[in-house]
Formats: C-alpha cells, structure tokens, sequence
C-alpha cells in the first residue's frame, strides 16, 4: 500500500505530525512482520493514518471513524468524487484571492461561506469544499463548533492561502481506496476489528487548564466521564488482545498533583514525549511541553526527556 506522497489534507488542532517519530518507536515489533488491521477511531487529520499506509505494507485492511460527519464527508467524497471537489475548491481559491487587498471583502466573504456551511443543505461535494476552505482560511485552522452545531472560528489572518492543493487530494483519493469510512461512536469500531488489530486513539485531549479547553470540536463535550469510557474501551480491547496506542495530554507535567491519567491507566505502559502546542492566540503561551503516549504492551522509547 503506497500512498505517493499522501498527507493530510486539513490543518488540525492536536494534529499528530510532530509525533509521527515517537510512535514509530512505540508501535508493537510484531507488526512489522505480519498482516494486520489497522484501526483509526478519532482519525482528525489523519497524519498517522498516511504515515501508517505509506510505512506497513502490511497493513491488510485500514478503518477510520470520527463523530464529526462535516470530517467524515469530507474523507468520503476525497474517495469517491476528488475531482468534483477540486473544482469547487478552484472556484473558491479564485474568488478568495480577489480580496488580497481589501480585508473587509475577504471577512464578509468568509462569514458568507461560513453560513453557508453551517446551512448543511448544499451537495455532499460542495459542503466538503466549504469544510476544507474554512479549514484553511479560519483563525489557526481550529475546528470548534457551538451546542447547535455552528462553525463559530473567525477568520484568520491568511491573505492567500492554499485552499486547493488539487494534487495532494488526488494522493489521498488513493489511499482512501483502500481504507473503510466510518461516522459515528469510536466504540463501533470494534465490530470491523479482524485480529490481530492496532488501534491507534487521539481522543479529544484532557485540557490542561480551565482557558485551555478546546472540546468544542463536537456539540457534544468529551470529558472526564468520556476520557473513563475509552480507557474501559481500551480494556476491552486488552481482554480480546488487540494492540492500542494511545495519546493524550500530561496534565501531569503541567501539575504534579494531577494523576488522573496515571491513575486510570495504572496497569498500562505510560510514557511521555516532547510535543509543541501552536494553537494559543498568545503566542508567549506556545511552546514544548510532554504529551502522553499509553500502550498495552512494553515498548523501549528511543526519546530521553531530560
């Protein structure tokens, strides 16, 4: 399974590019010698997912999830219709760059675009390319929606963008051949699961602050009760010897007296990694900070944190 170059299409908060070194240390030996299926059930951006196809020919049969069904859409049109999407994406890169000089156009542009997205009634294609212009033109490239599932990012500060990368989507459109799409509760995908299976969770992370929340990626929150749930799900898993590798904040290192994920997964292999965090609007508050990686099963991490 060659993926030419696929990467992600969308640029996401949380995204796993930075980390694509630190779990390739940390996935299971075995793996690299026999068929297995691989088993995304928060798929975002899908960074791992392209570096997994591209890396394990191996890899026999892929599945994604996601709630988010505007993300979802827009993976499933990549696979079926790309060059349908390109040609709304032209027209939308077209029309955007004629505000290159005048800011206010461009805002009204995007508010317009915006709503109309948030409409949900145009053709599956054209709501996909509204997905990913807003991706690419919002503050940060933040997917954050309210309690009636309304896109609410304000414009970012891109004057001109890439809001078609025509060539990078036929690339996907490849890969996407040969992965299964699904929408819906991560617990699902264990019905699509053939062992032996690696399932690889990026969970909405545990903030590491009140100001710092950003589980606004669906109408419905993912909180502590949710984050006890996936680690019972993980369990599961475990019981039916699955492979899982897990990330999430370290809400450790930003205060030792927080164990919560020390805690619910004691009996697991708990290791932290160096990670950047560039999604504050204050700049100052950017910056290196440790991630959490939860496998079970033993890996030796190639990474040192002094």
């Amino acid at each position: 399974m060659q993926n030419n170059n696929a990467k992600p299409f969308l640029k996401w908060a949380g995204g796993k590019s930075q980390l694509i070194n630190d779990i390739k240390t940390a996935l299971p030996i075995e793996l690299t010698s026999q068929k297995f299926t691989y088993v995304e059930p928060f798929v975002g951006s899908g960074a791992i997912l392209f570096w997994i196809l591209e890396n394990f020919p191996n890899v026999e049969r892929a599945i994604i999830n996601d709630i988010n069904a505007d993300l979802t859409n827009t993976y499933k049109v990549i696979a079926e219709n790309p060059e349908k999407l390109i040609a709304v994406l032209e027209k939308f890169q077209k029309l955007y760059y004629t505000f290159e000089n005048d800011a206010e156009g461009r805002k009204v542009y995007y508010m317009q675009q915006r709503a109309l997205f948030n409409e949900r009634s145009t053709n599956k294609e054209t709501q996909a390319a509204l997905f990913i212009f807003l991706n690419r033109t919002c503050f940060n490239g933040l997917f954050r929606v309210n309690k009636s599932n309304g896109f609410n990012v304000p414009i970012g500060s891109y004057i001109k963008p890439t809001i078609c990368d025509a060539e990078n989507i036929m690339a996907v459109s490849k890969v996407l051949q040969r992965v299964e799409i699904l929408t819906g509760d991560y617990k699902e995908t264990l019905k699509y699961a053939e062992y032996p299976a690696l399932f690889y969770f990026d969970p909405p992370y545990k903030p590491l602050s009140k100001t710092s929340s950003f589980n606004s990626y669906a109408k419905d929150e993912f909180g502590d009760n949710e984050q006890i749930q996936l680690r019972d799900f993980c369990k599961t898993l475990d019981e039916q010897d699955h492979y899982w590798l897990l990330s999430n904040s370290d809400v450790k290192g930003k205060d030792m007296t927080d164990t919560f994920f020390d805690d619910i997964y004691e009996e697991y292999n708990i290791n932290r990694v160096w990670a950047k965090r560039n999604i504050n609007a204050n700049g100052a508050k950017r910056g290196k900070l440790t991630e959490l990686l939860i496998t079970n099963y033993a890996y030796e991490r190639a990474l040192s944190i002094a």
